[in-house]
């Protein structure tokens, strides 16, 4: 009876549900370089840390090489046996004069019988075969192949051992080997995408699993220093924490009264308008008021630099700096070009789960579309992370640069339908000077203002004034003010 193993891989179990079952047959299939040999090498090293012999059964490296993939990660390959074609002459030695015997020089049948014998052997519970495009060359016939593949299912079938076959998709015209596929008990997938810019994405799917209910479509995962690093999709509705959905202030009256008292926990506000308008400070002043209330927070800044938003928050009157060195508040500064959206999603998680983040300001929304090529996809992973962060009970700012400064505006992302609240911001111009105005488009959280407000940020920080009554325009991306002076914010006094 088969029982659950894991893999070694802590991404990948959490898509198995558990691991794989015992005693089966498995594919794990890839183009050269996605990271076969790696996941491989993962899945033995679990087994000799629970005291399980294990065994490499190499045809297309060499022990050298194996160790050398092994080294890189600071792994030994001497953990587990490594049994090599290379070095397997001295089971025809008779006394001739040949210190190697390469695989395209053996009979298909003889090398089979070989493997047989170094199993029996050995006798390991777990055995990872690299890999099955030599023994395709050596068949040279698809049919004889595929009765010899059946021959190691049926030889292993009677064993108590779990076995990984690695093909790397040189078989056929489109890399599928569907006779394979069946054969075997489920099938992984890794794939390596060349972007136009930027380090490679890899991504990986199980495409089947007999008896086990895992988690499908595709997982980004990166290779780093210690083996694969797989970030599982993510799947909002089985995150749900309870939590009390209270209002949280930002400390400024007549900006909470534009959002019925302030943002509701587990919701998300949207900021929109075109740069300088002062989208990240609304964001930062949110985020100092819940530091200063103890509660841990994270700003993701995927376009500015860390040193140049403390500058100019501190210039705001908020002082970041104390709350990070305390460990309130962690602002990661992120790369588009190295990063996935698998991964993005998992470090937001990791500082939910881990950290009790319960506010994320990302920074901006235009970032995080150049980390991903396809908006249609990125629209749904939002949604999914919004979703996740809501039913976690997460505050959320989205910063959404708009196209242009003034006149008719666009996004990049049309992303206002998945937030709960929309902010917008705008410059207009009136007595001579350019102005800012602000307004909230809807608030799911419950009543808003409809007003239009002119905001002014400073050395003092963020001032809301009087509604602004007699505007024009203001959807239209240019405002027009046609009304008297009186409303209008000026400078402070000094003495006042």
């Amino acid at each position: 009876m088969s029982t659950t193993i894991s893999t070694g891989n802590d991404g990948l179990d959490v898509i198995l549900k558990g691991g794989l079952s015992s005693r089966r047959l498995y594919l794990l299939e890839g183009a050269p370089g996605s990271g076969k040999t790696t996941l491989a090498l993962q899945f033995l090293r679990e087994g000799v840390r629970r005291g399980e012999k294990a065994l490499y059964i190499t045809l297309s490296e060499t022990a050298e090489e194996l160790s050398a993939v092994a080294a890189s990660h600071g792994w030994d390959s001497g953990e587990f046996d490594v049994f090599e074609f290379s070095s397997a002459a001295e089971v025809f030695g008779d006394g001739r004069d040949q210190s190697i015997l390469h695989p395209w020089e053996m009979e298909l049948g003889e090398t089979i019988r070989l493997i047989q014998d170094e199993v029996e052997r050995v006798r390991p519970k777990r055995v990872v075969f690299d890999s099955l495009s030599e023994m395709r060359l050596l068949a040279q016939d698809p049919l004889r192949y595929r009765r010899q593949v059946l021959a190691l299912k049926q030889f292993f079938s009677g064993r108590d051992t779990t076995v990984i076959l690695v093909d790397d998709m040189t078989g056929s015209h489109d890399g599928r080997d569907a006779h394979l596929h069946s054969l075997c008990h489920g099938v992984i997938t890794l794939e390596r995408l060349t972007l136009d810019f930027g380090a490679a994405r890899r991504r990986m799917q199980v495409q089947k699993l007999r008896g086990i209910d895992f988690i499908a479509g595709y997982h980004d995962f990166t290779i780093r220093t210690g083996g694969l690093e797989i970030y599982p999709r993510l799947i909002a509705a089985s995150h749900h924490a309870e939590f009390s959905g209270d209002i949280t202030p930002s400390g400024i009256v007549e900006l909470d009264n534009l959002l019925g008292g302030g943002p509701l926990r587990g919701t998300s506000t949207l900021l929109s308008g075109p740069a300088g308008s002062g989208k990240t400070t609304i964001a930062l002043q949110y985020l100092f008021a819940a530091c200063e209330r103890g509660e841990p927070c994270t700003v993701y800044e995927f376009d500015e630099r860390l040193g140049t938003l403390l500058v100019r928050a501190k210039a705001f009157g908020f002082d970041l700096l104390p709350h990070i060195e305390n460990g309130t508040l962690v602002v990661e500064q992120i790369d588009p070009a190295e990063i996935s959206p698998g991964e993005f999603a998992t470090r937001v998680r990791i500082e939910v789960e881990r950290r009790g983040a319960r506010m994320i300001v990302i920074d901006s929304l235009n970032g995080y579309l150049a980390a991903m090529p396809q908006e249609q996809q990125l629209i749904l992973q939002m949604h999914e992370l919004l979703s996740y962060l809501s039913q976690k009970g997460v505050v959320t700012f989205l910063i959404n640069p708009q196209n242009g400064l003034v006149g008719s505006m666009s996004t990049n992302l049309n992303i206002s339908y998945v937030a709960d609240s929309v902010v917008l911001l705008r410059f207009f111009e009136a007595e001579g000077r350019v102005r800012k105005a602000i307004s909230v488009l809807k608030n799911r959280g419950g009543a808003h203002e409809d007003t239009i407000r002119e905001l002014r940020i400073d050395s003092g920080g963020i001032r809301i004034g009087e509604p602004l009554s007699q505007f024009r325009g203001i959807l239209t991306g240019t405002p027009e003010y046609l009304g008297a002076r009186d409303p209008l914010m000026e400078d402070r006094d000094s003495d006042t």
